[in-house]
């Protein structure tokens, strides 16, 4: 059999018919020439008592020079009694398996997994969450969108790499670099988060040792991140103060939209992004009993949280109504009406006013709602039902559908009294009468 016969020239100068052409440079390597014009180096060969077809890759990208050297390495292999085609299977699944055990890989498989979990058990993650936790662990989609010209990721240097040759000494450089820049926070969350994806890890059987359960479990001092500092929300809870913070709100010019937010803040008490994200179609404002119903999607505990209205509140949201319903948003975007008010709008409001970071917060105002409704007799659990905690174990939780609303209608009720009598000065209405137990 004659080799190497083929020439650039031959492969060029071919004539596409309305049949592959085959063009033989010998030893089984040929040029296979598509009807669409496309020429494919094929090898063929006999191994096993079997005739195969190897594929060298497509003319011109693989020259006919590479062409023959892929097809004496492959002659090579068959005289030392393997199958290249074989070979080259193998060297795919383990590439394969080796990208699925990168951490990356693995973080992001554990993620899903996670999240299933919890959408299975009614309390799905929150898209802060999500992007939160896709950030800590640099997943995918966030790499996706990742800025180069930022600082690396921490986790940058593991990501990519086989998660069972991951050790301890390459974690702790990753929480050090953090410890450095005084990332303490960043460092406990992402610590928590990568030994969650080495539990997985271990789980599936990828390895034996989780490398970063020293950071959770060892009594060495070096292991030990410094304790986080406990922030609390700046708030006001003195009532003579709050009520000149509620005359500075009821006196605030600004966007229709922040006034109301802010009106209501303080006698809803509700989390910040509850608020901003509230939706009419969860208000009911003209039966007997005026409710907001906030759906579990967008509560903290993911239940569904349920809030008594005073009539104050009934009051704000009507007079609100026709200038942002009767769909849609409640509190919409002053630039853009399907997204929520921003996060900064009422911040923002409270420092025009002269209250700094230091002094009250939007989140403050569940702090000056739960300080002076405890110091005014109220029962602890009513006032904690209201903020939408979790109130006693996982059994009791099942079975106390309850939720006490009578009990809690009355307290917002009183509530709102007590913060009109305090923002129109003198001394505020009584409101010390614990609600009689209704269950």
């Amino acid at each position: 059999m004659a080799i190497n016969t083929l020439t650039d020239s031959a492969i060029k100068a071919v004539k596409v018919s309305d049949k592959p052409v085959k063009l033989f440079d010998g030893a089984g390597l040929f040029v296979l020439v598509k009807p669409t014009g496309a020429k494919y180096w094929r090898l063929k060969y006999r191994h096993g008592g079997l005739e195969k077809t190897l594929a060298l890759g497509v003319y011109p990208e693989v020259s006919l020079k590479r062409a023959r050297e892929k097809r004496d390495e492959a002659r090579q292999l068959l005289d030392r009694q393997i199958d290249p085609s074989s070979l080259r299977k193998a060297h795919k699944q383990a590439n394969k398996v080796a990208k699925e055990n990168t951490f990356a890989a693995v973080a992001e498989e554990w993620f899903a997994h996670y999240r299933e979990q919890r959408e299975q058990g009614q309390r799905a993650l929150s898209r802060a969450t999500i992007v939160k936790t896709q950030w800590l662990l640099n997943l995918a989609e966030y790499r996706a969108k990742e800025n180069k010209a930022d600082a690396p990721h921490p986790l940058r240097a593991i990501s990519d790499r086989a998660i069972q040759t991951i050790s301890k000494d390459d974690i702790a450089a990753v929480i050090n670099g953090l410890k450095k820049r005084n990332k303490i926070e960043t460092a406990h969350r992402m610590i928590d988060r990568v030994e969650r994806v080495f539990r997985y890890a271990v789980g599936t059987g990828r390895m034996q040792i989780n490398p970063a359960a020293a950071f959770r479990d060892s009594a060495d001092p070096r292991d030990k991140l410094p304790p986080l500092a406990v922030k609390n929300h700046a708030a006001i809870t003195e009532p003579r103060r709050v009520g000149e913070l509620l005359r500075a709100i009821a006196s605030y010019s600004g966007q229709p939209v922040t006034e109301a937010a802010m009106k209501l803040a303080p006698y809803l008490f509700v989390r910040p992004g509850e608020l901003r994200a509230a939706e009419w179609s969860e208000f009911d404002l003209t039966g007997d009993d005026p409710t907001w119903r906030i759906p579990a999607a967008r509560t903290k505990t993911r239940r569904e949280h349920v809030v008594p209205l005073a009539s104050q509140v009934v009051s704000t949201l009507n007079e609100l109504h026709p200038l942002t319903g009767p769909d849609g948003l409640v509190f919409p975007s002053l630039t853009n009406s399907t997204r929520p008010l921003s996060e900064n709008a009422i911040t923002a409001a409270l420092r025009r006013m002269g209250y700094s970071g230091d002094e009250m917060t939007w989140h403050g105002f569940r702090t000056t709602a739960t300080t002076l409704l405890r110091e005014l007799g109220w029962e602890d659990e009513l006032i904690e039902r209201q903020l939408g905690h979790d109130v006693g174990n996982d059994v009791k939780r099942a079975y106390d559908k309850s939720k006490r609303l009578p009990d809690r209608r009355r307290m917002m009720q009183a509530w709102a009294d007590y913060l009109d009598g305090l923002r129109v000065g003198g001394k505020p209405p009584p409101i010390r009468a614990r609600a009689a137990p209704t269950r």
